[in-house]
């Protein structure tokens, strides 16, 4: 079975690319029944720019972009079976796993989290997964 990109207009796709070139990776790809959703950051579907605002606001927008790229391949969180997290700043994570934890809505998936720097100025969080169907 050949892997099936998956692509959302409702959420970005970079690869840390200049805005008008295509990007050289996917949001997400789908081999079978795994998808694998590349890591999602805190940047404006439309305009590909850093969301300004605190943890809270970056980590809504980096889910949000996260569950746009699910529903683009049928998925839901429901579907999810691990998350990695970077944060830029270790000790934003209280209030991190705060917006987390209300996203998820009783979810329950494996997650690593760790502090590390981003690849892109300003973007304090960086989410990527992997979903399962039946």
């Amino acid at each position: 079975m050949p892997k099936q990109i998956i692509t959302s207009a409702n959420a970005p796709t970079t690869g840390f690319t200049a805005v008008a070139k295509p990007a050289p990776i996917a949001q997400a790809i789908r081999h079978g029944n795994m998808l694998f959703v590349s890591g999602q950051g805190p940047l404006d579907p439309a305009t590909k720019t850093v969301v300004e605002g605190d943890i809270e606001v970056q980590t809504r927008r980096t889910l949000d972009n996260l569950l746009s790229v699910l529903d683009a391949a049928g998925a839901t969180l429901a579907n999810v079976v691990n998350m990695r997290v970077v944060l830029r700043d270790p000790g934003d994570f209280p209030r991190f796993n705060e917006v987390f934890a209300e996203y998820m809505a009783g979810e329950k998936v494996t997650r690593t989290c760790i502090g590390a720097t981003p690849h892109r100025k300003g973007v304090n969080v960086e989410i990527d997964c992997v979903a399962m169907f039946d």
